[in-house]
């Protein structure tokens, strides 16, 4: 379920709230009970969770910094 981040026109509370993307935006302030407006935040970025995407998937285990290329000259 999203979080929704609010701003308080009145006493200038900033909130979160967890609501359903088809719940409607709140209107009051739960501090003063003034006006609200929803901000506009920038998302989640990518989380990546476990032990190592780049270390077990792409990481190249025999890379010594040297050029493996044989047939090529130095």
């Amino acid at each position: 379920m999203p979080h929704y981040d609010y701003v308080c026109l009145n006493c200038s509370h900033e909130f979160e709230v967890f609501q359903m993307m088809n719940d409607l935006p709140l209107e009051s302030c739960p501090s003063c009970g003034g006006k609200v407006k929803r901000k506009i935040g920038g998302g989640m970025g990518i989380i990546f969770k476990g032990n190592g995407f780049y270390v077990t998937d792409y990481k190249k285990t025999s890379f010594s910094g040297e050029n493996k290329c044989e047939s090529c000259s130095n």
